[in-house]
C-alpha cells in the first residue's frame, strides 16, 4: 500500500480494551534492563530481540479481561487490565485503548497485591497533578484521561519488578436496537488515525506531533507493534444476557464463542480459546421473541433527583414510496487505509445502491485521499451510460494516499446550501482520521442536505461516523469484512424511498420534564426506538403524544407515563442522562473541543457534570493512588506498549519514522520539548481594545490538549499552545504588575476567583457559597511544590486548618478564611489552588 505525501499519519492502533502507547525502546541482547533511546523528550516503540536477534514483543500490559452485564437494552461493563512488571527496573506503562462512543465511564479501581483503591474523578489537570506527584514520591499511581469519547489514556506509574497490578474502569451504555435485533459492540482496537496539519511539537506519546489542525495529535497515535510480532497480551470477554424475553438467534461474525442458554431468556457468551488478540472490534447481535420492543419508562429518583429514560415502539412501516425526485452523492473515502477488502466492499455498496436509484434521482460520485475528485461538474440523471461512466470510475479506485476528508465533505455539502430540493449525501469511510470533532463541526454548517455514513472497516472510528449521521439527520450503517455489502445497500435504498417516520416531535402536555435529550429527535428509518433520557422534577401522571410524518401523513400516537415519587431500582439513569447533556454541550462547540479552544462557559458545565456525576469527560479524569510510599528511590523508566495493527489494515502502510521523515523531515523533530517548539520570550498584548496574549506555558506531562496548570488551554491565565498571536494591534510587553497577576492568576481555580469576586460585590447567594465554603471558610486543596515542614508552618501561620495531609502527594485540603485565599497564592510554594467541594 502506498504511504500518501501529505501528512499521513497513520499511528496505528490502540488496542483493546486497553491498548496501547507510550515511549521507550528496550534492546534485549544481553542487556536485562530496559533501555530509553534519548531522542528529545521521547523515545521510539518497545522492542525485544529474542535469541535469533528477531524483535518479540513484550509489554506490562499481561491481559484484559472483559465482563458485561445486559438487562433489557442497558449494558453495563467493566474492564479490568492486568499489568505485571517482568524487568529488573520500576517501570511506567502508558496505554492508549477505546471504548464505545456513547459509554458513560464512572468509575475506576486500582488494586496492588491485596490492597483496593478506587478513583477519584478530578478536573484533568488537578488529576495530572496528583499523579504526577505520587509518581515522583515513587507511590504506584494509575490516571485515566479521555482523549475522545472513543479513545482513552491508561498511565500506571512505578511498577515494581515482578509486581502485577489490576487497573478495573466500569461504564454502562444502551445498546442499540433495531428490527427486533439487539446490538452488542465492544471496540478492541483504535484504527490508524490520519492526522492533517503543520507540526507544532508534542504534548503526548504517540509518532505523530501535534498539528495546528488537531493539537493533541501525539495524543491519539499510539505507537504499534513490528509487523513480525505480537504485542503479547490477550483480551478475555465474558458476557452474561438477561434480555426478559426468549431470545430466539445469537451469534457473532467478528469472533468466535462459546454461548450456554440456561433459559429462553438467557445467555452467557465467552470468546472460544479464552482470548483473542485484540485487533478488531467485537460485535454481538441477538434476535429477541415476539413483537420485539415495546414501549417502557424507566425511572429512578433519590436524593439527587428524579431521572427516566423512555423507550417507544416505532409505528409498523407503511409500504408506499417516497418518489421526490432526490439528488444523490455518494463520497467514497480512497485512501490508504481503506486499501484491500474496505475499499472493495465500499465499491460493491455503492454500486448496488446505483443500480436502484429511481429514473427522476441525479446522483455524483467524489472520491478523496490526499486531493479530492469529483466524477461529475454537478449531479445527472441515473442514466445507463451516466452509470457506466460511473461504474468506469469506480474500477480505478484504488486505496492509498492520506485522509483529506475536510475538502470532500465541504465539496458535497457546499452546493446544499442553496438548493430548493432534497441533497442526500452517503459518505464511505473508516474514519481514520484525527480531526474527527471538525468534521462534525463542519457538517452542522450544512443542515440543508441529509448525511448518511457508512463505516466500511472492522474497527472503525464509530464516534465520528455516529456523529456524522446524527447532526446530518441521517443514518449510520457499519459494514464489516463478515457482513453482506449487498444487504447494507437494499438498507440504504430502503430508507431514501421509505423512511418510517420523520419531523418526530413530543408534546409532554405539563409533566413536570426538564433537561430531555436527545432535544431534537432523528428521524426514523428504521424500525428503532425513539429513546428519550431526561429528568423529571415532582412525581405526577399524564399522557405524552408522540407526533411525526408517516409518508406525507401527520401520525400521532398517546403514552400513558408515571414518574413516581420514590424508585431505587434503574440507578444507571442519572449517568446514562449526564452523559447526554454532556453529548449535547460538547455539540455546541465542536470546532472549540477540536483546538483546545471550547468556549468557557460550556467548558465549566461540562467538568462540573463530570465531577457531580463522577463520569470522565474530555476535562475531567481518574486518578488513583496506592497509599503505601515506594522507598526504593529512583524515578520509573517509561515503557511503550506495543500494539496490535486492526485486522484488515495493511502492515506495509505503518512505516512511522518514513512518515515523519517525509512529512515533517527528521523524523524525530516531533519530540522536541514543548517549550522548545514554542519559544516566546515575553508575554504581549495588544493596546487599547485588543486581547491580551500571554506566554504559554509548558504542559505538564500527559496534560494533552490544553487542560489544565501550565497547560496553556483552559484554565485561568492559559493560553492554547496551537493559537497565533494576534498581530492586528501593536504589542508591548506586560508590565511586572500585570506579569505578577497573570501568575498569580493561573494558580487559582476559576471556581474561587469568581466566588471571590461575587462575595466583593456582595453577589454570592447561599447555595452558591454552599458548594465548598462554609461558616465564611472555604474548603479548599492545595498542591505545593515542596511539602516541607516550614512551608506548612506558614501555611498554618496565615489561618489555614489543615484536614488532611495526603501520602499520596504534595497535597494538603483544608480550610482557609475566603478572605485570605488570595493571599494563600502569593506564597511562592504554592503551586495550585482549587475547591473541596462539599457533600450534602
Amino acid at each position: 500500500m502506498h504511504i500518501g505525501r501529505r501528512h499521513f499519519f497513520l499511528n496505528a492502533i490502540a488496542v483493546i480494551a486497553t491498548a496501547a502507547v507510550v515511549v521507550a525502546v528496550l534492546a534485549l541482547m544481553n542487556v536485562q534492563e530496559p533501555v530509553a533511546a534519548q531522542t528529545g523528550e521521547s523515545a521510539g516503540s518497545l522492542v525485544v530481540l529474542g535469541p535469533d536477534q528477531k524483535p518479540k514483543a513484550v509489554c506490562p500490559l499481561k491481559q484484559t479481561h472483559v465482563k458485561a452485564e445486559i438487562s433489557g437494552f442497558i449494558s453495563r461493563v467493566t474492564v479490568t487490565q492486568e499489568f505485571e512488571n517482568t524487568f529488573k527496573a520500576k517501570i511506567e506503562a502508558v496505554y492508549t485503548f477505546p471504548l464505545p462512543q456513547n459509554a458513560a465511564v464512572d468509575d475506576m479501581t486500582m488494586t496492588v497485591g491485596e490492597r483496593v483503591v478506587r478513583g477519584r474523578i478530578l478536573r484533568r489537570a488537578e488529576a495530572q497533578a496528583v499523579y504526577d506527584a505520587a509518581k515522583n514520591n515513587g507511590q504506584v499511581v494509575s490516571l485515566l484521561d479521555q482523549e475522545r469519547p472513543n479513545i482513552f489514556t491508561q498511565s500506571v506509574a512505578n511498577i515494581l519488578p515482578g509486581e502485577q497490578i489490576r487497573v478495573t474502569i466500569s461504564y454502562v451504555e444502551t445498546l442499540k436496537y433495531e428490527a427486533g435485533v439487539y446490538e452488542f459492540v465492544f471496540p478492541m482496537v483504535v484504527g490508524p488515525r490520519y492526522v492533517p496539519g503543520s507540526a507544532m511539537g508534542s504534548t503526548g506519546n504517540g509518532f505523530s506531533p501535534d498539528t495546528d489542525k488537531v493539537p493533541d495529535g501525539s495524543r491519539i497515535t499510539p505507537r504499534f507493534a513490528h509487523p513480525t510480532t505480537r504485542s503479547g497480551h490477550d483480551i478475555t470477554l465474558d458476557i452474561n444476557i438477561d434480555a426478559g424475553v426468549p431470545i430466539d438467534t445469537l451469534n457473532s461474525k467478528s469472533h468466535a464463542v462459546y454461548i450456554e442458554r440456561a433459559q429462553p431468556q438467557q445467555a452467557q457468551i465467552k470468546l472460544k480459546g479464552g482470548a483473542a488478540i485484540p485487533n478488531q472490534d467485537f460485535v454481538l447481535r441477538y434476535e429477541v421473541g415476539g413483537k420485539g420492543i415495546q414501549d417502557a419508562l424507566l425511572t429512578h429518583r433519590a436524593n439527587s433527583g428524579g431521572f427516566f429514560s423512555l423507550i417507544l415502539q416505532p409505528p409498523d412501516r407503511v409500504t408506499s414510496e417516497d418518489v421526490t425526485p432526490k439528488e444523490l452523492v455518494f463520497v467514497l473515502d480512497t485512501s490508504g487505509s481503506m486499501s484491500g477488502f474496505p475499499v472493495e466492499k465500499a465499491r460493491e455498496t455503492m454500486k448496488l445502491a446505483l443500480d436502484n436509484l429511481y429514473p427522476a434521482d441525479t446522483f455524483n460520485l467524489i472520491t478523496f485521499a490526499g486531493d479530492t475528485r469529483v466524477l461529475f461538474p454537478e449531479p445527472v440523471p441515473a442514466t445507463s451510460t451516466n452509470l457506466r461512466k460511473a461504474q468506469q470510475f469506480l474500477d480505478r479506485v484504488s486505496g492509498e494516499g492520506g485522509t483529506e476528508m475536510m475538502k470532500a465533505i465541504r465539496s458535497a455539502l457546499e452546493p446544499s446550501d442553496s438548493q430548493k430540493h432534497l441533497r442526500i449525501v452517503c459518505f464511505m469511510t473508516d474514519g481514520y482520521v484525527g480531526n474527527d470533532m471538525e468534521i462534525v463541526s463542519e457538517i452542522q454548517k450544512h443542515p440543508n442536505a441529509r448525511v448518511f455514513a457508512f463505516g466500511i472497516g472492522n474497527s472503525v472510528n464509530r464516534f465520528l461516523l455516529d456523529k456524522m449521521a446524527e447532526y446530518g439527520r441521517g443514518e449510520v450503517e457499519y459494514v464489516a469484512s463478515t457482513d453482506d455489502g449487498s444487504a447494507a445497500a437494499k438498507r440504504f435504498h430502503e430508507r431514501l424511498r421509505n423512511p418510517l417516520l420523520t419531523d418526530i416531535s413530543i408534546e409532554w402536555n405539563g409533566l413536570p420534564v426538564a433537561d430531555v435529550y436527545p432535544m431534537r429527535v432523528p428521524d426514523l428509518f428504521d424500525a428503532k426506538p425513539v429513546v428519550l433520557t431526561g429528568r423529571y422534577l415532582s412525581a405526577g401522571k399524564g399522557m405524552l403524544r408522540l407526533k411525526g410524518k408517516m409518508s406525507g401523513h401527520e401520525f400521532v400516537r398517546e403514552i400513558a407515563v408515571d414518574f413516581p415519587e420514590s424508585e431505587s431500582q434503574h440507578d444507571v439513569l442519572p449517568s446514562l442522562w449526564a452523559r447526554q447533556r454532556i453529548e449535547y454541550l460538547m455539540g455546541q462547540d465542536y470546532a472549540g473541543a477540536q483546538s483546545a479552544t471550547m468556549k468557557p462557559e460550556l467548558q465549566e458545565t461540562i467538568t462540573n457534570l463530570g465531577l457531580e456525576y463522577r463520569l470522565m469527560t474530555q476535562f475531567t479524569s481518574f486518578v488513583a493512588v496506592e497509599e503505601m510510599i515506594v522507598t526504593d528511590g529512583g524515578q520509573p523508566r517509561r515503557i511503550e506498549v506495543p500494539i496490535e495493527v486492526p485486522e484488515g489494515v495493511n502492515d506495509a502502510t505503518l512505516d512511522q519514522d518514513a512518515v515523519i521523515k517525509e512529512n515533517f523531515g527528521n523524523p524525530v523533530a516531533h519530540s522536541l520539548p514543548v517549550e522548545k517548539t514554542y519559544a516566546r520570550s515575553i508575554a504581549t498584548r495588544r493596546v487599547g481594545d485588543a486581547k491580551v496574549q500571554a506566554t504559554p506555558a509548558r504542559r505538564s506531562g500527559g496534560g494533552g490538549g490544553g487542560f489544565g496548570p501550565g497547560s496553556g488551554g483552559g484554565m485561568a491565565g492559559g493560553v492554547s499552545l496551537n493559537r497565533s498571536l494576534t498581530r492586528s494591534a501593536p504589542v508591548v510587553p506586560l508590565s511586572p504588575e500585570e506579569e505578577k497577576q497573570r501568575t498569580l492568576a493561573a494558580k487559582i481555580n476559576p471556581s474561587i476567583s469568581a466566588l471571590i469576586a461575587r462575595l466583593k460585590s456582595n453577589q454570592a447567594a447561599k447555595a452558591d457559597e454552599a458548594r465548598f465554603v462554609r461558616e465564611g471558610k472555604a474548603e479548599i486543596q492545595v498542591w505545593l511544590t515542596d511539602k516541607t515542614p516550614a512551608n506548612l508552618t506558614k501555611l498554618k501561620e496565615l489561618g489555614f486548618e489543615i484536614l488532611l495531609d495526603s501520602k499520596t502527594s504534595s497535597l494538603v485540603i483544608g480550610r482557609l478564611p475566603v478572605e485570605k485565599v488570595e493571599r494563600l497564592v502569593e506564597l511562592e510554594f504554592v503551586r495550585y489552588v482549587s475547591p473541596q467541594f462539599l457533600k450534602n
